[in-house]
């Protein structure tokens, strides 16, 4: 895998991506059976080996960030891509928070017994090979793998070109890892070309050899992703977030929340886009809050209230509300009160993640009980939209859609469950 493969044909690269699904599950035997000492002894030793190499990383993603500079790449998108020693170390911190997580193979989900005698399981399994399409995030690459070794799963992952030198380096240090600590190397697996081509072999199953798609990019891939794939898909398409600042919200904590959820990290999919506040508090709370963001850099799109507040403010248009920035962009409404806040976000937002500012509970609670998104939080930053920060390790990705997993998948979200039943010699009658 330390090559890259050129195809000349596409018979080529049909060949070699039925190559890595065959070797995906004949992986999974091995994985989905190991003991968790042996999963958390691999993923301890690919945390190390990723250290250990973290120059060759890191030189790997230097001549990334230097194509993509090159193609005019800048802002969010670059972000996502560069790696440095603290962000490479944290990388490898959370393969190793994922290894201390719990076993979730084997795990008993519901037990009981029926009048007729018979004792039921539902137990937890894996799901199988997973496959990982993705573009400039390389932490992806230890994120996948790890989270799908703990979970019993192989991962075949395919990076997108802008990152495919660190992608391809972090994939070789963990095989490397893998195989030390005597584990199969082909739980882990990065397509080896950058043939556009791969990604349409792995959203057709690759034979049935792939169980579940998680893509990891924007709108464009992930809207491939879900038109085109064959196999069940963990995505979202849009990270729209809202902030509402209800009538009862103290400001400091107000800005607090809104400067973090906006400005932390424009670029991740948790990052707030639009800031609704009460009518209620437009005279105390709108214009502080305002000009806070504007102070620090962020552009400021609002409704005529909201113009009012600051000259510098621009008027906002409808696209706007329905617009994932990830950049230092935000769009500002004011609103009647909590049932309008509620039905701007269920109109306009993506049922990712939404925060609600406010000391009153009966509205926290009405506020999180009808917003139908993935992630719901009171009086906290919508950064916190991040497997880690749920004590998940790490995340393959959010998924707002509504069938098994939801919001930040994790290694429980990586289970399916089989059911077990036990019998003393019952017949049907």
């Amino acid at each position: 895998m330390n090559d890259v493969m050129s195809h000349n044909d596409n018979g080529s690269l049909i060949q070699l991506m039925d190559t890595l699904g065959a070797k995906a599950r004949a992986a999974t035997a091995v994985v989905a059976n190991a003991s968790n000492d042996l999963k958390s002894s691999a993923l301890r030793s690919a945390a190390r080996i990723i250290r250990n190499h973290a120059d060759v990383i890191l030189k790997a993603n230097a001549l990334d960030i230097s194509d993509a500079e090159a193609r005019g790449t800048k802002g969010a998108f670059l972000d996502r891509l560069k790696l440095d020693a603290p962000r490479l170390e944290a990388i490898a911190k959370a393969v190793e928070d994922v290894a201390a997580l719990h076993d979730p193979i084997g795990r008993i989900l519901a037990e009981w017994t029926q009048p007729n005698g018979l004792r039921f399981q539902r137990v937890a399994t894996p799901l199988g090979v997973i496959g990982v399409i993705f573009e400039s995030r390389p932490n992806v690459t230890a994120d996948a793998a790890a989270l799908c070794v703990k979970s019993g799963n192989a991962t075949i992952l395919r990076a997108g070109s802008e990152s495919f030198r660190t992608s391809m380096e972090i994939a070789n240090a963990m095989r490397e890892g893998f195989k030390q600590a005597g584990l199969t190397e082909d739980a882990i697996q990065l397509v080896p070309t950058k043939d556009r081509d791969a990604v349409g072999l792995m959203l057709s199953g690759l034979k049935g050899m792939i169980d579940v798609i998680v893509p990891r990019g924007g709108k464009g891939l992930v809207g491939r992703v879900q038109n085109e794939a064959r196999v069940p898909v963990f995505a979202h398409l849009e990270g729209i977030c809202h902030v509402y600042i209800h009538a009862k919200a103290d400001l400091a904590m107000a800005e607090r929340i809104v400067l973090n959820a906006k400005l932390r990290r424009t670029g991740v999919c948790g990052a707030a886009e639009t800031l609704l506040v009460d009518h209620a508090v437009v005279d105390t709370h709108l214009k502080p809050l305002v000009i806070s963001l504007l102070d620090k850099g962020c552009t400021v799109r609002g409704d005529a209230i909201v113009q009012e507040s600051d000259p510098r403010v621009t008027i906002a248009t409808e696209d706007d509300w329905r617009t994932e920035y990830l950049d230092t962009i935000i769009s500002v409404k004011v609103v009647a009160g909590l049932d309008e806040a509620i039905d701007h976000i269920s109109t306009y937002g993506s049922h990712h993640t939404e925060s609600i500012v406010t000391d009153d509970q009966a509205a926290a609670d009405k506020f999180m009980k009808r917003v139908d998104s993935a992630i719901v939080l009171h009086n906290a930053s919508t950064q916190f939209a991040d497997g880690g920060e749920f004590g998940f390790g790490a995340e393959i990705g959010i998924a707002t859609g509504r069938m098994h997993a939801r919001g930040p998948v994790g290694i429980d979200q990586l289970c399916s469950f089989k059911y077990r039943v036990f019998g003393s010699g019952q017949i049907r009658p």
